[in-house]
């Protein structure tokens, strides 16, 4: 029966009309402060799902994947071992890199498309579809690898490095360290298929479930990133409030969350045990082509200097606030009795624009055009993915940007660190599909010194001393975040998958594994109050990049040391960095930083990274605190 139009409406439809009303109002202002928020245009991929030149594409990649195993599928030992074996493994290696272009350009499409609206179920299926269909397609091209690493050794070192196969010798010996953990050809096609049902599946279940959260806080419904933006609002009152609707969702959902932890940790370990990997983070260090010794120096340098980081830092940051300790809702809250404006869009574009340019305006006419030609997804929006990155596609087309701008100083920084990477991603694209993307231990080099750039800017123009405190102390916690949590982070990790491997973990024994790391990081001045236990649910890179996290780390005490050497002027600086960022993965990061004196195989190297932190932290404990 269809209700009379004069009937008044119920109680909960009152409260929810006027929670709608008041989200209506707050975002139209903040809309207001803000300006225009670019989104992008992917038509420089496709334009748009059902174009006939994605599915044109898509047929001609699973044809040339199925013609490419087809003329060299059991031939590549006899290539390399026949005539002109340089010219035709080149003509191959060749292909298959043109094949690898075509298949990343589909795939980046549909992965953008999904990341713009992870729960529009036609996005998802699109992009389900789509990985489906690559998927089987790339299993024609799984010989090729597997073959190339078969080749005797001195037959390959014979001819890798004769004209026209030398361009390629980079790749192939960065192809033959997977050698000792590749498998048999049909084991290895099967794990390719499976993935689309094990790991690739359980990551799409964390993406949706991620964004299909509502979060309340001040009457309003919201998904995770503008929820967790309200931990930086100037009302503690504010900030406490969601960090409690952060808790009270997250622990509604951690049976998910759980399941997906402990799966993916298994699926880890299975694969990590038939390759032969003795460590659950030696398959990362192999991928990133860093030894586990460096990276077991930089682990070990970061968390000896937790109490002369984070612990000094946050209990100064207490001090400020004047208690003993801050509980976890405010450990990143803004300075009392210091103003907070939100950004406009187009201030913070001029910001990273004029750093990159007193840098470099090579650097900034890159940058440039990620805003002029619709390269940057900016805003806010239901179902979208959180966070921010910045996305290489293929060398053919060009990379992308997605943020969540919501004015916070902190997000003109994040916008200079995507952009830092899509810099880098530009630069490097000539090298080709194969040798254009950069391992983790060098892929946060761009985007961290991007940051230091705007940073150290912004800076040299504030001269009102209650500012610049406050833009020292944001960046002194930005660098506890990157290096400080990112190592935490990564300790978490290593304590989840080695008592995974014990059995299966339940929820209890996952929060007592987080609180641990954290309280150790963190320090005493940081109260970790009730409710903070299930954060690590909401964390991508355990899901998406297990032991990624540490290149953040890497990189920002890499940076420290690069922009100590920028900073006494010495002539050539420029040129030698955007030599490192073109070379893209074509170099090792040891020959690549040799030029600039440093090496981060030297046990003391991590500590003049370390050292630039504990130095601004120094200079804030010099300052009168927030009058």
């Amino acid at each position: 029966m269809t209700p009379s139009p004069a009937a008044p409406p119920t109680p909960s439809r009152m409260v929810e009309g006027a929670s709608a009303a008041r989200a209506a109002a707050r975002a139209a202002e903040l809309g207001h402060q803000l300006g225009h928020l670019p989104e992008w245009d992917l038509s420089d991929l496709y334009s748009g799902l059902d174009a006939p030149e994605f599915s044109a594409d898509l047929t001609r990649a699973e044809e040339e994947c199925r013609r490419f195993s087809e003329s060299y599928a059991g031939r590549i030992a006899a290539i390399a071992a026949g005539p002109d074996a340089a010219e035709r493994l080149s003509n191959a290696v060749s292909a298959y890199e043109g094949i690898e272009d075509l298949l990343g350009k589909l795939m980046s499409f549909a992965g953008l498309v999904y990341s713009g609206d992870t729960t529009d179920e036609a996005r998802a299926k699109f992009y389900g579809d789509t990985r489906e269909r690559l998927t089987s397609a790339s299993a024609d091209l799984l010989f090729f690898a597997l073959e190339l690493n078969r080749v005797d050794d001195a037959v390959m070192d014979a001819i890798k490095t004769r004209e026209p196969l030398a361009r390629y010798a980079p790749w192939i010996d960065d192809l033959r360290r997977e050698k000792p953990h590749q498998l048999d050809d049909r084991i290895e096609k099967l794990f390719l298929e499976k993935s689309v049902t094990a790991n690739a599946a359980w990551d799409r279940l964390f993406n949706e479930t991620i964004a299909s959260l509502r979060f309340t806080v001040q009457g309003e419904r919201m998904p995770l990133e503008p929820t967790l933006n309200k931990l930086q609002d100037p009302d503690g009152a504010v900030r406490r409030e969601a960090a409690g609707a952060i808790s009270e969702v997250l622990r509604a959902n951690l049976r998910v969350f759980t399941l997906i932890t402990n799966t993916l940790a298994k699926d880890k370990e299975i694969s990590d045990r038939w390759r032969g990997f003795k460590d659950v983070a030696d398959a990362r260090h192999l991928a990133n082509r860093v030894e586990p010794e460096v990276v077991g120096a930089l682990v070990d340098a970061v968390r000896a200097a937790y109490p002369r980081l984070s612990h000094r830092y946050y209990r100064l940051k207490a001090k400020w606030f004047g208690a003993d300790s801050l509980p976890y809702w405010d450990r990143n809250a803004p300075l009392p009795r210091v103003e907070q404006r939100t950004i406009p869009w187009a201030e913070a574009r001029d910001t990273v624009l004029s750093a990159y340019d007193a840098f470099s305006p090579e650097m900034a006419g890159i940058a440039r055009k990620f805003f002029d030609r619709g390269w940057i997804d900016a805003p806010t929006r239901p179902g979208k993915a959180p966070g921010a990155f910045a996305h290489p596609t293929v060398p053919s087309v060009h990379p992308y940007v997605l943020v969540n701008y919501q004015g916070k100083p902190r997000d003109v920084m994040t916008l200079a660190h995507e952009l830092g990477h899509g810099v880098h991603q530009v630069l490097a694209g000539p090298n080709g599909a194969l040798m254009a993307p950069t391992p983790l231990t060098l892929a946060e080099t761009a985007s961290v010194f991007g940051e230091m750039l705007t940073f150290r800017k912004l800076l040299a123009a504030t001269t009102d001393t209650t500012q610049r405190r406050a833009m020292l102390a944001a960046k002194v916690e930005d660098m506890i975040n990157t290096v400080v949590r990112q190592i935490a982070f990564y300790s978490f990790e290593r304590k989840v998958h080695l008592a995974r491997a014990k059995g299966e973990l339940t929820t209890e024994q996952i929060n007592a594994l987080w609180l641990s790391v954290q309280a150790e990081s963190l320090g005493p001045a940081i109260a970790l109050d009730d409710g903070y236990e299930p954060y690590w649910a909401y964390i991508p890179h355990f899901i998406h990049s297990p032991f990624y996290v540490y290149a953040y780390a890497f990189g920002d005490c890499l940076v420290n040391s690069l922009y100590g050497v920028y900073a006494k002027a010495e002539g050539g600086f420029v040129e030698r960095y955007f030599a490192l960022l073109a070379a893209g993965g074509s170099k090792p990061y040891g020959e690549l930083l040799a030029p600039f004196g440093l090496d981060a195989r030297d046990p003391g190297f991590w500590q003049i990274g370390l050292g630039m932190i504990e130095g601004m932290i120094a200079e804030l404990e010099g300052m009168e605190g927030p009058a």
